[in-house]
């Protein structure tokens, strides 16, 4: 018994531990990742101290600490769906007053608690492999998804993120597949990585891939005129430069998830010894710094590109992101405020850099429904 009790102890230390990663910063990539664990799978891990209070006595010392710790767990483990909740219930009045009404009835609610645990039922969209392009002896792909319920279909250009120097195009596959089965072609396309590779390279690439889906519009059942292009992080930086500095008519809309939308503010604001090295890393993918060509920096940064004819936009951002600084989309909204260009930011206050990675977490599903709902006016589908 007295085993049990220690066992009990220790897991309801752990449950305390990781919901303090809810409201602390992570001080290195092992602390930030079990941040995202905490924030956005914590109804799962919450099961942990739950159970470690309700499985033996609460009485004694060591019965009242273990209880007393596993529903501070409790508590901080859940807090994230308990403000996405909360945060929910305006996200649809809101995007409604900047892009009007679409004509397409959401299926489904910004946020439930019972899909955190169910997900949602997929389509089985099987992913096809296409070559777009070939530099330097090696080939880009891109990973399409089908639509499911038209043809034509508006198609979702995605671009990864991973630093610039990472990532790869199969990422966030579970998000695409369930556009797939709303109707919408998604294109998840590869880049050239840096540093082998500098900016502009990767905006030709996607600019290539973009060329690619316009002439392969009727094989791949999509409308060619209808495209959106949505970006994460690094990714969302080249999305956003595409969608503003390419002058496409056929890019009705531009999603950018916690994406810097500033290059030279990146590098002022940038540590040598944060989780990522920031400072390195913009520099290598730029390859130049600011203050030798400031219109190199000009030419990548979505906020410098922005004009009155930018197609709308929806910009997502954690408020505890700690690899790219929240400010960057607040200042990218506020630029295409001034211009008139229609934007809606999308805040979520306990939410961390790729807090989208689990679609059906707090913050996957809030964002999920603000990308379902924009592509939906944007397109024009309804």
């Amino acid at each position: 018994m007295e085993i049990f009790s220690v066992i009990r102890l220790l897991a309801a230390g752990l449950g305390l531990g990781l919901g303090l990663l809810v409201i602390l910063p992570g001080p290195n990539v092992w602390l930030f990742r079990l941040s995202v664990v905490a924030t956005e799978y914590g109804h799962w891990v919450v099961l942990v101290p739950l159970l470690a209070v309700i499985c033996g006595r609460w009485s004694g010392w060591m019965g009242g600490v273990t209880v007393v710790m596993g529903l501070s767990g409790v508590g901080l483990l859940l807090s994230s769906a308990v403000r996405a909740e909360w945060r929910s219930r305006s996200v649809a009045e809101e995007m409604t007053a900047i892009f009007g009404v679409s004509g397409v009835e959401m299926k489904r609610a910004p946020f439930s608690w019972w899909r955190m645990w169910r997900g949602v039922e997929r389509p089985g969209v099987v992913p096809e492999i296409y070559r777009f392009a070939e530099r330097d002896g090696e080939a880009l792909r891109m990973i399409f998804y089908r639509s499911v319920r038209r043809s034509p279909a508006p198609c979702v250009v995605v671009v990864h993120g991973g630093g610039w120097d990472g990532g790869a195009a199969t990422e966030h596959g579970e998000f695409c597949e369930y556009l797939a089965g709303l109707g919408y072609g998604v294109a998840s396309v590869e880049y050239r990585l840096a540093p082998k590779y500098v900016w502009p390279a990767q905006r030709d690439d996607v600019l290539a891939a973009i060329e690619d889906l316009k002439a392969r519009a009727g094989e791949l059942g999509i409308d060619g005129g209808k495209l959106v292009i949505m970006g994460r992080s690094a990714g969302g930086q080249i999305a956003e430069a595409v969608a503003y500095g390419s002058g496409d008519k056929a890019i009705r809309g531009c999603v950018g998830f916690y994406a810097p939308a500033d290059m030279a503010f990146a590098y002022k604001y940038a540590r040598k010894d944060d989780l990522i090295g920031s400072l390195g890393l913009v520099v290598r993918y730029m390859g130049k710094r600011p203050e030798d060509d400031e219109g190199h920096y000009d030419g990548a940064s979505g906020i410098r590109l922005a004009g009155r004819g930018s197609p709308p936009t929806l910009l997502i951002h954690g408020g505890r992101d700690s690899y790219v600084w929240s400010r960057q989309s607040e200042r990218l909204a506020g630029r295409l405020s001034e211009l008139g260009v229609k934007n809606y930011l999308l805040e979520l206050p306990w939410a961390g850099h790729g807090f989208d990675f689990n679609p059906w977490g707090p913050g996957g599903q809030i964002s999920g429904y603000a990308v379902e709902r924009f592509l939906a006016v944007v397109t024009g589908e309804g």
